[in-house]
């Protein structure tokens, strides 16, 4: 059983993209874990779903770059959303 070269490359477009997000915010909140997390699952799943719908808008390989892309800024939307929606924490 091989897993192939989509998680690695997922991990390195989902990571770019959360620190692109944190470059451009200037600061995660100490959320920023979770802002990779969702980022690397994000892309893992917009290569999934590319590969399904068969959007081929740019590739390395068989992995789908565009729509990984797309996804990993819905994976950061989401934490961020449910960020801003949740309880807010007293400061210390």
């Amino acid at each position: 059983m091989s897993l192939g070269t989509a998680p690695v490359l997922a991990l390195l477009v989902g990571s770019f993209h959360a620190f692109l997000f944190v470059l451009i915010r200037g600061s995660a909140g100490g959320r920023l874990p979770l802002i990779i997390g969702a980022a690397f699952l994000g892309a893992w799943a917009g290569d999934a779903l590319g590969a399904r719908l068969e959007i081929d808008l740019f590739r390395i390989g068989d992995f789908r770059v565009a729509v990984a892309s797309v996804m990993a800024w819905v994976g950061i939307g989401l934490v961020s959303l449910i960020a801003i929606l949740g309880p807010n924490r007293p400061k210390a």
